[in-house]
């Protein structure tokens, strides 16, 4: 099932996407939920971001190559992570494909993508074994992780670097029924491929991630876990590029970079 969140009559709805309509439902995917008859077609939709997370989670290093990569930039050893190590994102700075990156004027860069594989909680879950930890995912959808690097080597939080606003594109749709860790992620600039990887190059996999986080923290229908990327996040984004991160079965999160004016 591929879900969507559109704007009709100028209020948030979901959909079901179904070839080429949206069929809308009353209620959402996180609660009791009914089809109605009314569709419309896709191409006359304009998504929003598939979900308004109340908690977003965004994992650490979590793939050898583009720990190494990092490392050499830096001239450091690369240091593996010997467990899962999570943090936090800001949902101001979500915004849905089709929407444009804004690179703040005051920005010395570079602004790097970081595509990602980000998986949509569907129900309260607490202490989950690592065998049980699927069983509260409603699906995945794609991120762009856009990071200025100056920003985030001297912010101690990553509160500007990571998190301002427009630089957290995720969409299109949430997609249901798909095991994490056999998705093939790809981010194209101006529809040339500047990196591909496999989620079962995963350090940690997911469901180690959501065992480990539920022991901890409660994880709520709506939260969202971005996963991390693999290898280099070059060449740096500029005003005009056209990014997008794409995966065959959940589809393509596509925006514009700008510069703030």
């Amino acid at each position: 099932m591929r879900w969507c969140r559109i704007e009709v009559e100028g209020r948030p709805v979901y959909g079901q996407v179904e070839g080429d309509d949206v069929v809308l439902v009353n209620g959402s995917p996180f609660e009791v939920w009914t089809r109605t008859p009314r569709r419309l077609p896709l191409r006359d939709v304009r998504l929003l971001v598939p979900v308004v997370p109340p908690n977003f989670y965004a994992v650490g290093l979590n793939y050898r190559a583009h720990i190494e990569w990092a490392a050499r930039r830096h001239g450091i050893a690369a240091k593996v992570p010997s467990q899962p190590d999570v943090g936090y994102r800001s949902a101001n700075a979500l915004v849905p494909t089709g929407a444009d990156i804004v690179i703040p004027r005051d920005s010395g860069g570079p602004v790097e993508y970081e595509g990602e594989l980000v998986v949509v909680i569907g129900r309260r879950a607490k202490n989950l074994s690592e065998d049980e930890a699927l069983g509260c995912v409603l699906g995945l959808t794609l991120g762009n992780d856009v990071s200025e690097r100056t920003w985030q080597r001297g912010d101690r939080t990553l509160w500007r670097a990571k998190n301002a606003d427009t630089f957290k594109p995720m969409g299109p749709v949430i997609v249901t029924g798909l095991d994490p860790m056999a998705r093939r992620i790809a981010v194209r600039i101006n529809g040339r491929t500047v990196s591909e990887y496999d989620t079962a190059g995963m350090i940690f996999g997911v469901r180690r991630y959501l065992a480990t986080m539920s022991r901890y923290v409660t994880l709520w229908p709506g939260d969202v876990v971005w996963f991390g990327c693999d290898a280099a996040t070059e060449p740096a984004l500029e005003p005009g590029d056209v990014v997008e991160v794409a995966d065959e079965a959940i589809g393509v999160l596509k925006n514009r970079v700008v510069r703030e004016a």
